[in-house]
């Protein structure tokens, strides 16, 4: 066996057993050094990077010398950002694209370092000064990899190779309804830590009690043995305990909270202390559960008006990242009458969720089971476990976020798919038992105009969430206000998590009463039938139209009505109000009135 190829087996090895840190909570009240702004960059649409190693840089030695890539001369990318929409000549790709940033640094014994990514779509490779730190799979979580004994005195390499090639094991699988935008797609930083520090906390309600906090802190370092503090001055709360030598120290302690709802966003300064460190979070404390066919919140009922939400700022045409972004998005659910948001169908920035939480709008946050995963693929189960532990661990303090949802129009049919999600949900419910948890599902069957709503993995939620587009998808077998309910649970809430159908912004092509001429009125008129078809749902706890807002999406290809966009939206990708959007903020401004 030759060296170059025992060099290449190392190489493979160190990619697949080499995996990144689950980051630290919280990474904005750190001591950070922002790596954001421009990044050099090498396009590898054939994927020809690893068999050059092209992480090394390698230069000319002898005048015989010479290698077929450089960072030099190359495109410059900005950061955080999609690929896909800063060069034209790579608006369809979904390779890999390596990026290189270099940074200096001053060595300080005293202290540890990381270096924390938001997010990189979607397998991402990490390496410094040549050395392969290890790899993440995963597009919308994010992770770290401890610099600490690798960072060098003065200029560093830092490199990234992001994959957004699609996998036929990966989450999601090979077939999805959005854009699939490539590249560090989310904020980057180096974190700066005392050799012992806050890893990680929980800081919310228990379940059950409306004044008493049930929670924990996790130290990180060789000193994990702690007086902790948690001070939230605006209460006179100043709360101490001992971490063990695991480093976890439980806290509980009461409080005459303010509790948060969507008409009193109210959060507090909490600030957490241990002997070596000390970060500051702003903190809502707020019940959620389900009470019979009831959700309610802070011990009152309440109807959840929401409306789903991809990651796209569609006046670009591009990854939704900054404060900007989220505003815009969420400023329209706001104006639409929302008090919940659904971010599909993955973890969204945590710009989105912070905001949307001082906004006063609850968020349903969900992980990218979407459709034909393969269950049964040997991994797959872990990667779902870790996804979902990455989104816990990143809001599980954000009040907000009152339900996680575990996947979204899977089949029964799937091998494998009830065992490995009813353990994800056990799972879930370990780490969280205070939100709600849900599964979408479309599987229910529709015939004689009733709605046969029967699959399993109802069993495990504490909601019943349908994607239903009737009017769209299947045509009305009867009159809206006449169909009917055939429930598998029939004392569990139930929520209609998609409808709605497709319409071009003015389209006035043909027939307005046809759906293959997408116009307004044809969506109107969906929305209106749904409306009247709401007054027959038994427990119902809420709806959410799909979606907000047009966005791009490769499988759409009608060259006239569609190029390229899902057209759901109750707005156009310029923002334009289709006549669906008024429909919808009449229905939820008569719902706040009638509460």
């Amino acid at each position: 066996m030759t060296r170059s190829i025992l060099t290449l087996i190392l190489i493979l090895f160190t990619i697949v057993f080499a995996k990144a840190q689950t980051a630290m909570t919280n990474v904005d009240a750190r001591n950070s050094t922002c790596l954001n702004g421009k990044w050099q960059t090498i396009i590898d649409p054939t994927g020809v990077g690893n068999w050059r190693e092209v992480w090394k840089e390698k230069v000319p030695e002898k005048k015989t010398d010479f290698y077929e890539y450089s960072f030099e001369g190359g495109p410059v990318l900005e950061v955080p950002g999609d690929f896909n929409s800063q060069i034209k000549e790579i608006t369809y790709l979904e390779g890999t694209v390596w990026y290189k940033k270099t940074f200096t640094y001053t060595r300080d014994s005293s202290k540890r370092l990381f270096i924390h990514f938001g997010a990189v779509n979607y397998l991402a490779d990490i390496y410094l000064n040549g050395e392969h730190l290890g790899q993440h799979e995963g597009g919308f979580t994010p992770f770290q990899f401890e610099l600490t004994h690798k960072v060098l005195e003065g200029e560093n390499r830092l490199i990234v190779k992001a994959d957004n090639s699609r996998k036929s094991d990966g989450l999601p699988g090979l077939g999805f309804d959005w854009f699939n935008y490539g590249g560090i797609t989310r904020d980057v930083n180096l974190v700066e830590t005392n050799a012992t520090y806050i890893d990680d906390y929980s800081i919310q309600l228990k379940k059950g009690s409306n004044n008493q906090v049930l929670g924990w802190v996790k130290l990180n370092g060789k000193k994990p043995q702690q007086q902790i503090e948690i001070n939230i001055p605006e209460l006179n709360v100043k709360y101490k305990t001992q971490s063990n030598a695991k480093g976890i120290g439980v806290i509980t302690f009461k409080g005459k909270f303010d509790h948060w709802s969507p008409e009193n966003p109210k959060r507090y300064e909490v600030i957490i202390k241990c002997e070596t460190d000390a970060l500051k979070d702003t903190i809502g404390f707020r019940t959620i559960k389900v009470q019979g066919p009831t959700v309610v919140l802070n011990g009152k009922s309440i109807f959840l008006k929401s409306i789903n939400i991809h990651e796209e700022n569609p006046l670009k045409g591009a990854r939704a990242f900054s404060k900007d972004d989220a505003k815009l998005l969420l400023t329209w659910a706001k104006e639409l009458g929302c008090n919940m948001v659904r971010l599909a169908h993955y973890p969204h920035n945590e710009y989105m969720v912070k905001m949307a939480e001082k906004m006063g709008l609850m968020v349903w946050s969900e992980i990218p089971v979407y459709q034909h995963i393969e269950f049964s693929t040997p991994g797959v189960e872990d990667k779902m476990d870790l996804m979902m532990r990455e989104m816990i661990k990143r809001d599980k303090n954000r009040c907000g976020v009152v339900i996680w949802s575990l996947s979204n129009e899977t089949y029964s049919s799937t091998a494998n798919r009830d065992l490995a999600l009813s353990n994800l949900t056990k799972k879930c419910r370990a780490l969280d038992s205070t939100r709600l948890i849900t599964h979408v599902i479309n599987t229910q069957g529709y015939a004689n105009n009733t709605f046969n709503v029967w699959d399993t993995l109802y069993r495990y939620s504490d909601i019943i969430s349908i994607n239903e587009y009737v009017g769209w998808y299947e045509p009305w077998q009867g009159k809206p206000v006449d169909t009917k309910w055939d429930l598998i649970y029939p004392d569990k809430p139930v929520f209609i998590s998609e409808f709605g159908g497709e319409a071009l912004y003015g389209s006035n092509y043909g027939p307005k009463d046809e759906a293959a001429y997408w116009s307004e009125e044809y969506q109107e008129q969906i929305y209106k039938d749904q409306i009247e078809m709401f007054k027959t749902v038994p427990n119902l706890v809420g709806v959410c139209p799909w979606l907000l807002v047009d966005y791009r999406s490769l499988g759409r290809m009608h060259p006239i009505y569609q190029k390229g966009y899902n057209r759901k939206g109750l707005l156009s990708e310029k923002g334009e109000k289709k006549k669906a959007w008024f429909v919808m903020k009449n229905y939820y401004d008569k719902v706040s009135s009638d509460e």
